[in-house]
């Protein structure tokens, strides 16, 4: 009898303090929206240069890519969904870009958001291009709040981590047609230019950190923003998760592996 009065004092404990886990409490959204930069825009993923949003990690829909996108895995869960999954990146985009692509969002009126910025504030011409920290601290906050003031209150935010552009020096630096590519395009100079310094790489791979914490503790002061906990970051992709076309971008495998790895630390998992 004492044990049964005890499971029930705590059952009424974990109730009254939300004890449910987030796949249980929260219901799939039916619509929503990405904001970001050509990843998210899935630049170059195959096949010919170009944006292909409908092989986004986030809110893409083709059927035959191989990748199980954010949106196609919250279809499964909530068919009202279908249709309604807008693409609100925009290649080249950095962080000053991102107030004005929220409320974007916000006018959709959108019930999830994911958001991948970053990468273009650390890959410039030259390191001391790079954004500065608080300049990123302050545009990501002002995104935060547009969606927090214009968003309807059951909707949620993803954050993911801006990936760790060194790894793509470390895993084809070596390769000639890469680098004969970085510098015709001159994509990401400030670590993948041939006169860099080991020290300037590093400088810009410090500063993808710094931003990641940003995003982490901005995201961490809202109720509704969740952080993927540097996962992206973290990933160690190799050569085939990277698009031959421009040797930067996600090919169709990294776009499966992002679309995994944030799922993974979405509100739904």
């Amino acid at each position: 009898m004492r044990r049964s009065v005890v499971f029930t004092v705590l059952l009424t404990l974990v109730l009254a303090l939300g004890g449910t886990t987030p796949a249980q409490a929260l219901p799939a959204p039916s619509s929503m929206a990405s904001i970001g930069d050509s990843m998210t825009r899935a630049a170059d993923v195959c096949c010919w240069y170009g944006d292909h949003p409908a092989n986004s990690w986030s809110t893409g829909g083709a059927s035959w890519d191989g990748i199980t996108s954010n949106y196609e895995r919250l279809r499964a869960l909530n068919p009202a969904i279908s249709g309604r999954n807008y693409n609100d990146a925009r290649s080249g985009a950095r962080m000053a870009d991102a107030p004005a692509q929220a409320q974007l969002a916000v006018t959709q009126q959108v019930g999830y958001v994911t958001i991948l910025m970053g990468a273009n504030d650390a890959c410039t011409s030259t390191p001391a291009s790079m954004t500065p920290v608080e300049t990123f601290r302050s545009q990501f906050r002002q995104t935060l709040q547009t969606f927090d003031a214009g968003l309807p209150g059951s909707a949620r935010i993803f954050v993911a981590s801006v990936p760790d552009v060194y790894r793509l020096w470390q895993i084809y630096h070596t390769d000639f047609l890469a680098r004969v590519v970085w510098e015709a395009a001159s994509i990401c100079q400030s670590l993948l230019a041939t006169e860099r310094t080991e020290a300037e790489r590093q400088a810009v791979r410090a500063r993808v950190i710094a931003f990641n914490a940003v995003l982490r503790d901005e995201c961490a002061s809202l109720a509704r923003c969740r952080f993927d906990d540097n996962a992206v970051f973290n990933f160690q992709f190799s050569r085939s998760h990277v698009s031959r076309l421009d040797y930067f971008h996600p090919s169709l495998t990294g776009q499966a592996a992002l679309a995994q790895t944030t799922w993974l630390h979405s509100w739904w998992t």
